[in-house]
């Protein structure tokens, strides 16, 4: 099994998926100052040329959430309920909020002050960032009488569905998202924070297939 990264949100829910569930896994780095998810071999595994990808034996499957469902499956986790329907549908109702309205309002703070730096795009705009306050707090509203008396976003235990609604929302802090008048989301994420492959998924080296 390979799966393709760079060192994003998408590809942390993945590769801290990996590291907690044990998973034997061949973790494969784009580069892309080299043109890497361009590259036509890659392309014809994820036509969208983006990451993560995951190819197993015959297979090729791209979107974060159903690689994760895929590794649970997998491995028999019950991080995906597969063999749980109601619980199925508590976990799904998580990750489409997340994909429709949580990910929208926290992602221009993400791409400011992470992206950015990390990919050498300049300093943050942070007067653009000031339109993206209003959807921000409104979701995050929801998302923090959500948590009120709960740990975990779905099922009373960890799911896909905490790894993905905090894959950008764990860096709240370097990436200024006002927070801080959210206390049951700020919890949750320390929470989040204890677990050794969410707080430390990527791998040490380009290419390889041992984490740090």
């Amino acid at each position: 099994m390979k799966i393709y990264w760079i060192r994003a949100q998408a590809p942390r829910r993945v590769l801290a998926l990996v590291k907690h569930l044990g998973i034997d896994a061949e973790l494969v780095e784009i580069d892309l100052k080299a043109g890497g998810l361009k590259a036509p071999g890659y392309a014809a595994l994820n036509p969208n040329m983006k990451v993560p990808t995951l190819v197993d034996g015959d297979q090729s499957l791209w979107e974060g959430s159903a690689i994760m469902a895929y590794l649970c499956i997998k491995s028999g986790s019950n991080m995906w309920p597969a063999h749980n329907p109601a619980e199925q549908v508590e976990v799904l109702r998580w990750l489409s909020w997340n994909d429709c309205h949580w990910s929208p309002a926290v992602a221009p703070f993400y791409f400011e002050h992470v992206v950015r730096t990390t990919f050498g795009l300049g300093m943050p705009d942070r007067e653009l960032l000031k339109a993206s306050v209003p959807d921000f707090l409104k979701f995050a509203a929801v998302l923090n009488g959500h948590l009120q008396g709960r740990d975990y976003a779905a099922c009373g235990r960890l799911t896909i569905a905490d790894f993905q609604l905090a894959s950008m929302a764990t860096d709240w802090r370097e990436s200024e998202m006002p927070l801080e008048g959210f206390p049951n989301i700020v919890r949750w994420i320390d929470g989040l924070m204890r677990i050794p492959a969410w707080a430390s998924p990527w791998p040490v080296t380009l290419g390889s297939d041992y984490f740090g």
